[in-house]
């Protein structure tokens, strides 16, 4: 691919990615070594690699993903984050990303110790449950919300662990992470105010965007 082609789809990507893609690409440095879980079709690894040059590989548990990933020539392999991750050795990464999987993995806590034993940080993004939509869908029809991001109705869903804004930040106080970094978006991208108020970012993020270290 000539130079300028190759341009053209680093742009086409960044345009089109989902914004909490782009919003944790903002957060990992440059030439970084990078494991994206539940990377999907490798989107993210792509863009960090072309834009950053990260060393940038991920897992992912939907091997038609996986196949998609390969053929683009991207190091993505088959895997679970709830089993996978303890096979990596300490230290092995600078960042590792779990983005919109969270609430989907059987063990988030553990799925976040190990992120955070392999990696010197990880990056998090997950669809906040707390959000003024879901809430009001629960209060006036008494039911699972189909929203934007809560778009499968609850016998179809993969999210078996979902939470609020809050909730996340009480699990990381609870387990001694640190917050390097938070804040709360729209699907449009839109982060003011609520990054500057957990209260606010609970109620109108329609997703929250962590980057962590161990204390």
């Amino acid at each position: 691919m000539s130079t300028v082609r190759q341009r053209e789809a680093i742009r086409y990507v960044a345009k089109n990615m989902r914004v909490d893609l782009r919003l944790i690409a903002e957060m990992i440095a440059p030439g970084s070594r990078v494991l994206d879980i539940g990377c999907g079709d490798g989107t993210l690894i792509s863009y960090l690699f072309h834009t950053k040059g990260c060393d940038a590989r991920g897992i992912e548990i939907d091997m038609a993903e996986v196949t998609r990933a390969i053929a683009h020539g991207l190091p993505v392999m088959h895997g679970d984050a709830d089993v996978d991750l303890a096979y990596y050795p300490d230290g092995a990464f600078d960042y590792v990303v779990l983005s919109r999987t969270l609430q989907a993995v059987g063990r988030p806590r553990e799925v976040l110790r190990q992120m955070l034993r392999i990696g010197a940080r990880a990056v998090i993004s997950f669809p906040n449950f707390g959000h003024w939509q879901v809430r009001w869908q629960l209060l006036a029809h008494g039911k699972m919300p189909l929203t934007a991001i809560w778009d499968r109705p609850w016998y179809e869903t993969p999210n078996i662990h979902p939470c609020t804004i809050r909730d996340f930040f009480e699990l990381c106080e609870t387990d001694g992470y640190i917050v390097e970094q938070w804040l709360a978006a729209d699907e449009t991208g839109r982060r003011a105010p609520w990054r500057r108020s957990r209260w606010l970012a609970n109620i109108f993020g329609q997703q929250g965007l962590f980057l962590l270290r161990s204390a």
